[in-house]
């Protein structure tokens, strides 16, 4: 005969020690690039306003590019391990996939009206699809970022994504969207603080099923 005991809530590894370096070194890298960015953007506005100087880095013009450079080969180098270890791994796979327009829409819903369930370890459908975004914006970003650095040597590159002007469109688009996504992953953080606990330790209490035992 069979008992059912209480459920557990074990401390797991709900975030390898790979993905927590890699999240926070991107985390450097994009905070880095988007206030130098913001300042190289100042010297040469393409739209009739300027980012304040102190959410700017760099000094001048000649700092914020070598900031913003020295950032992007630190994003692109630990972005290429993170997607060798979510293809290798499968992490991309299990936690960004499937995402479905039914489920997106559902738990668009759900959080809209503060009923969406947040799982430690879980991705909801509206979050596998702003990060998967999020990975794209910045895949973007570098690419017409080398066109912007290189145009002559990637004038190819250039053409092919409409000249330069629409070169630094793309890129300013790219950026205000990692910007967008930046502002929406803290407020979730500071409506869920464990969250940042589990990305520091890697481990959560996460609730299981109940077993049955003989």
């Amino acid at each position: 005969m069979s008992a059912a005991q209480p459920a557990t809530v074990p401390l797991l590894v709900i975030h390898p020690l790979i993905v927590r370096v890699t999240h926070w070194l991107n985390a450097v890298a994009i905070v880095i690039m988007i206030m130098s960015g913001w300042k190289i953007y100042n010297a040469s506005p393409l739209f009739g306003f300027t980012f304040p100087g102190w959410a700017t880095l760099g000094g001048w013009l000649g700092g914020a590019i070598a900031w913003h450079f020295a950032a992007m080969w630190l994003l692109v180098v630990n972005g290429l391990v993170y997607l060798a270890y979510g293809l290798a791994g499968r992490h991309f796979l299990r936690s960004f996939l499937p995402i479905g327009p039914r489920e997106v829409w559902r738990d668009l819903k759900e959080a809209l009206t503060f009923r969406l369930v947040h799982k430690l370890g879980t991705y909801n459908a509206v979050q596998r699809l702003l990060y998967v975004v999020v990975l794209l914006l910045v895949v973007a970003a570098v690419v017409s970022g080398l066109g912007l650095w290189k145009p002559v040597q990637f004038q190819g590159l250039v053409g092919l994504l409409g000249g330069y002007e629409l070169v630094r469109r793309i890129h300013f688009v790219a950026m205000a969207g990692i910007v967008g996504f930046t502002v929406v992953h803290l407020a979730l953080v500071a409506i869920v603080p464990s969250t940042l606990w589990a990305m520091i330790t890697g481990r959560a209490r996460v609730e299981v099923a109940a077993r049955e035992v003989e």
